[in-house]
């Protein structure tokens, strides 16, 4: 099992590049995706993510 990316810029510019659009929030950027309808991933406004967090993020989005 390869280690999640920890880095919260690296994570939202791959999600940005991957076409998840940010929604906003207040202390969690919120991000949708068109064609995943009903799934939203929450990222923390964090320099650096916990690895069950990045592990959760990535799963969500599909990496």
């Amino acid at each position: 099992m390869t280690k999640p990316e920890l880095n919260r810029d690296r994570i939202v510019a791959r999600l940005v590049s991957e076409g998840w659009v940010s929604e906003g929030g207040a202390k969690h950027d919120k991000f949708a995706h068109a064609d995943r309808l009903g799934v939203k991933i929450m990222v923390p406004r964090h320099r650096t993510l916990t690895p069950g967090v990045a592990r959760n993020i990535a799963k969500a989005a599909g990496w």
